[in-house]
Parts: C-alpha cells; structure tokens; sequence
C-alpha cells in the first residue's frame, strides 16, 4: 500500500520566525513517491472562537517532516468531515489518498479538553484506528503529536518518535567570549527552553531512561564535572570531580549508574562505572591506551566504549561486571563514539570514510557497516527511541548543525539553528504518559 524507492525529493518547512530566531529551521529529504493522506481540519466544540492549538496542523505537518507522506492540500478537499461518520470514502479515492484522518476538539471545562480522531483506509473502507485522549492547553501539543505517533505507527509498522526532545549544546559568540547554552526542543523544533548557560564549556548531555534527568560535562571552575539535572525543576547535582578527566557519562538502562571516563592528573581516560547515590566508581579497563566515550546495551549487560589500544580508535565492549574488552569494529581505520540503537541490533559511529568523517550503522549481527552521512565532520551520533532513525551534528559553513537520517539512509533532515554553533545532540526516550 505504501510506496518507497530509493530516490528523495526536497522540502523545506521553516519553524523560526522573527519573533524567535533560534528556533530550529528543518529541510526535509525523503522517499521519491510519499504516500498520499489527508489530515482534515478537525472539528472544534468549545466556549471560545477557535480551539487553543491547531492540532491538525500540527499532525500533518508531523507526518509531511517524517518525509514519508505527502499530506492533500486543504483546497483540494471535496470534502471535510469531522466524524467518520460523515466520510465519503469516494471523495478520498477519487484524489487517490490512501489514509484520511479526521476529528475534532471537545471543550469540557474551564482548561480541561478531549481530542479525538479517526484514521481510515479510504479503499478498504475500513477504520484503522480510532482514540480520544484527555489535554489541557499546555498539554494539547504534546496529545497531537501522540495522535500522529500512533497514526505514523498504524501505517508504517514502525513507532512515531512526534512525541520525543532532543537535547543539544549550543556555543554562540559574545564578544571575545563563548557563550555555552544546553537546550531541550520538541522533535519538531518546537518548546525549545534552556536547561543552563555558562561561559564555561559545557558537553556530553546524556538522557536518562525515563526522560527526566540530563547527565553533562561542565568545565566550571576550569575543571571538567559531571552533573546530573532534573528538568522540571531545574536542581542540579554534581556526581564526579575527580582531578583530572571527568567525562562521557552514560545512564545504564535502570537509571542508577553512568558509565563515565576518567583520567586521574596522568591523563590516561579509562572506563569507569559509577553508582550516582553513593558516588562510588568501579574501574573496569587498566589500558595505557585511551579508553573513552562508553555506552551501555540495552539489556545492560555490555559497556561499548573507544580505545586506541589497536592502534587506531575502534569499538570494543566489556561485560558490565568487568573482564577482558573485546573489538568490535574491523572495518576502517576509525570507528568511534559507539552508540547502541534500543533494539539492540545496531551499533553507530563515526566512521572515517575516505578521509571524512561520517556517521556509519553497523549490523551487531552480521557486522557489516552501512555509510549514512555525507559529510565531512559528522560526529555525535544517537538513535531515536524507536531504532529507526539517528540524529548527529555536521558542519555548514562556519557552524555546526545537526541532522537526522534513517537508518536505511533513504531520509533525511537538516536542523539549523538561527544562530549559535549547534552540537552534540542527543535524543530523549520515549515519553512515559
């Protein structure tokens, strides 16, 4: 039912305006044939003019990102029910759309709301899902993007990541001085707020597994330190200061532990795990050589991590427990920053191709590796919740941006940022409702 070809087409969709130019701005590259579907307006029940947020704009513009679907125009419309009751599925044929998604927005108090929709198989005739959600004002955005999740998952069988953050680092020029900002945006580039700022560098941003803590690098007081912060409060506290190297925090699946590198007043970093309630750390590599950037499986059984123990930075891993690192990574000279997708089944770097630096996905199974950036300095790679796609930072002229690519590398997007040089970006897990 679906169409899918190797070729891309471009669009743009611009999420800054005047009012707030450091919104992020996102080009879109997806499949050559997208499917045709039709979001219509949805319907609104309420004491005021017009519903608190457009939510069928937001779904449609949700869809129409993923590069996936082309949404109808509006005025092409025969047609725009607010229940399926009221479909005519042989106005949606006639068009050739191949979903249709309608509903409305109910009114039931002073800020209390129910957003309901509807998506069909117009040929089939059939209902594929259909769901009311309870929403607030500040919630309705978050609900919307939860409808075109689950409408994004029903038609493709893959999950929608509409809901999720992305947490990224921004430098920006002040004078003689850097300005370091770290950020949380929706998905879409949207509630972007700022977590902190400092003067000094600030690195690694880290989620935790139920999406409400941040780990980081911080250099203040001229000496790396990794806090940890809860964002809806914004407290904040500092887990290791070690002298020396303290860096590349990773939250272990349950939340309780990072795995950290450290690298006492000799400078030689090694794999560390610590305990974030008592403080405690347990070393697990002795190398001389750098042993650095760790990450956890998903089953928290393994620590991948980058040494230059081979003689140029590849992938190892080590039981959680300790014991003796094995290589993973065999192809190419460079493979670092070893970042697992939550399935388990993928493993991304940054790859040296060619004298580049590009971000490669490799198949933990069959081990082969799988170019999917096109620059020339790609770094920081991170899988969505879902293993389906990853975000990285590149450069574009004098700054760094960040994209995202799937991880068949057929689609992919460009988030610039009005100003600032955009880093190290790192996506959030799925929402816990």
């Amino acid at each position: 039912m679906f169409k899918r070809t190797l070729f891309v087409f471009a669009l743009t969709i611009v999420l800054a305006d005047s009012a707030a130019a450091q919104k992020l701005v996102i080009d879109v590259q997806g499949v050559a044939q997208p499917t045709p579907v039709a979001v219509v307006p949805f319907g609104w029940q309420g004491s005021t003019p017009a519903a608190p947020l457009d939510v069928a704009t937001v779904i449609k513009n949700d869809l129409r990102r993923s590069g996936r679907f082309a949404p109808t125009n509006e005025n092409d419309m025969l047609q725009k029910p607010t229940d399926g009751a009221d479909v005519d599925f042989d106005d949606w044929t006639i068009l050739g759309v191949e979903a249709v998604v309608v509903g409305k927005v109910i009114q039931s108090g002073e800020n209390a709301y129910t957003l309901q929709f509807q998506l069909f198989d117009p040929f089939t005739r059939r209902q594929l899902v259909g769901f009311r959600m309870p929403a607030s004002r500040g919630t309705m955005r978050s609900s919307a993007h939860r409808a075109a999740d689950m409408i994004y998952e029903k038609l493709t069988g893959i999950k929608g990541v509409f809901g999720t953050q992305v947490a990224y680092v921004v430098a920006e020029q002040q004078g003689k001085d850097r300005l370091y900002s770290l950020i949380v945006a929706d998905q879409d580039g949207e509630n972007e707020f700022k977590i902190m700022e400092s003067k000094d560098p600030i690195m690694s941003p880290a989620w935790s597994p139920d999406g409400r803590q941040l780990a980081y690098v911080s250099f203040e007081g001229a000496r790396s330190s990794i806090f940890v912060q809860t964002l809806r409060t914004g407290s904040r506290f500092q887990v290791s200061n070690k002298p020396g190297i303290n860096g590349a925090p990773s939250f272990s699946p349950d939340g309780r532990k990072l795995v950290i590198t450290l690298g006492g007043v000799d400078g030689n970093p090694d794999i560390y795990v610590l305990d974030i309630n008592s403080r405690q750390s347990t070393r697990l590599t002795t190398h001389r050589a750098i042993d650095t950037e760790g990450s956890w499986s998903p089953d928290g059984k393994f620590i991948y991590f980058t040494s230059d123990r081979s003689g140029g930075p590849q992938v190892y891993r080590i039981s959680a427990n300790g014991g003796t690192p094995e290589r993973i990574t065999f192809e190419g000279s460079y493979n670092a920053r070893p970042r697992l997708s939550p399935d388990g089944t993928r493993l991304a770097v940054v790859h040296n191709d060619r004298g580049n630096f590009r971000i490669a996905v490799m198949n933990i199974e069959r081990k082969d590796l799988l170019v999917l950036s096109t620059g020339r300095q790609d770094e920081s790679p991170s899988f969505a919740p879902n293993s389906d796609s990853l975000i990285y930072a590149t450069r574009q002229g004098g700054d760094g941006v960040l994209e995202t690519v799937s991880a068949d590398g057929l689609i992919r997007q460009k988030l610039a940022s009005g100003k600032g040089d955009v880093r190290e970006p790192v996506w959030s897990p799925f929402p816990r409702f």
